[in-house]
């Protein structure tokens, strides 16, 4: 399939075009790619490493890994998943060199709804009880999410925060769409689970 990632919203030029003119000698296009990029491969990383900090460090070798391996794109693919795939395995090397740190998260809705939690949106409708409630709910959805396995947490950052298909997850892992389907419910009924006690 051919790699038209966000190519009307920056320029004009999908993604493999941008990736052929580098190769063929335009490095200034690179910035492009970040530019489209970064934002998500930093909320991302956030999410599975639990600290921006590390995230923001992490981003900056991810791109440069991804210039340096650039002629080894497949442009019959998605950049965008070819590079989450080296976004992803970047921060799964780090968690495995350093416990992760909870982070403040916006995560889904456990039920796999469409709507999510906010952890730390103000509501001015609410009494100071209210508030406090909420914050408590984000910290437990924080460290619901933190607990998971690696690969569930993975899953989850993939969908709800980088914004992935499960056809584009499934890619980017190298997994059967059903599997990545399955893990996903799995992920999301572990977070029912361990969030259920933080409502009442």
């Amino acid at each position: 399939m051919e790699s038209r990632d966000q190519g009307s919203a920056d320029g004009g030029l999908d993604d493999g075009e941008i990736v052929r003119r580098i190769l063929a000698g335009e490095d200034v296009l690179f910035e492009t790619l970040v530019r489209r990029y970064q934002v998500r491969v930093v909320s991302h990383v956030t999410r599975m490493v639990g600290s921006r900090d590390d995230a923001l460090d992490l981003s900056q070798e991810i791109f440069l890994k991804v210039f340096q391996a650039l002629d080894r794109f497949n442009p019959a693919y998605k950049f965008s998943t070819w590079l989450f795939r080296i976004a992803g395995n970047a921060a799964i090397d780090h968690l495995r060199k350093r416990r992760p740190r909870t982070v403040p998260l916006e995560v889904p809705d456990p039920e796999g709804g469409t709507g999510s939690f906010q952890p730390e949106q103000k509501s001015s409708g609410l009494d100071p009880y209210g508030e406090l409630r909420n914050v408590e709910r984000g910290e437990a959805i924080t460290r619901a999410i933190q607990d998971l396995p690696a690969d569930f947490r993975e899953l989850i950052a993939l969908r709800h925060f980088a914004g992935l298909s499960y056809e584009e997850i499934a890619e980017v892992k190298r997994m059967p769409l059903g599997t990545v389907k399955n893990k996903l419910f799995r992920a999301r009924v572990v977070l029912k689970e361990r969030l259920a006690g933080e409502t009442t």
